[in-house]
């Protein structure tokens, strides 16, 4: 099992939105832990720095990779609790965002916000009365952006499972 200082941290932050009763806002708001809507939260649990200097790429991708371990030690804790999860590609939504396949019909919420980050969520259905599902991503909107660890709590049926195809990762 992978190992990371912050996990208990990171821990701490989901297990608090998961004790809140629905701690989804009314409307759709960003503030300082990630932004959220009617029927979602999603909390930017670590971010990286910019890398408008990173010619090499090398500094990205080694917060690439710590963000990989920091998901993978949270997973490890939540798998768990939950039992495993499965992943969920989010180039579909990505796709159905920008309308190329089905004009008009957007992605639903949190997932078409979090396609435009990340390539894979990995999934948990959470137990106890009512749909809701956990999420966990890595994701960066842009190259020279931060490299960000999500976690997205949403209401209703979880996303159907479907892995992306091996080697595409986030910008």
């Amino acid at each position: 099992m992978t190992t990371d200082p912050d996990t208990p941290e990171l821990l701490a932050r989901i297990d608090d939105l998961l004790a809140r009763e629905r701690p989804y806002p009314q409307k759709e708001v960003v503030d300082g832990e990630g932004y959220g809507g009617p029927g979602y939260r999603v909390l930017e649990l670590d971010v990286s720095g910019d890398f408008w200097d990173d010619e090499d790429g090398q500094a990205c991708e080694r917060a690439h990779d710590e963000a990989d371990a920091r998901l993978e030690a949270l997973a490890a804790v939540l798998t768990a609790r939950w039992g495993e999860p499965y992943d969920v590609d989010l180039w579909s939504y990505l796709v159905a965002g920008y309308g190329w396949d089905h004009p008009g019909r957007p992605s639903p919420v949190p997932l078409g916000l979090l396609s435009g980050k990340a390539v894979t969520l990995r999934v948990w259905p959470l137990p106890g009365a009512g749909a809701r599902w956990l999420g966990l991503a890595v994701g960066q909107e842009d190259k020279e952006l931060p490299v960000v660890l999500l976690a997205a709590l949403a209401d209703g049926p979880a996303p159907a499972p479907c892995a992306p195809p091996a080697g595409r990762r986030a910008l």
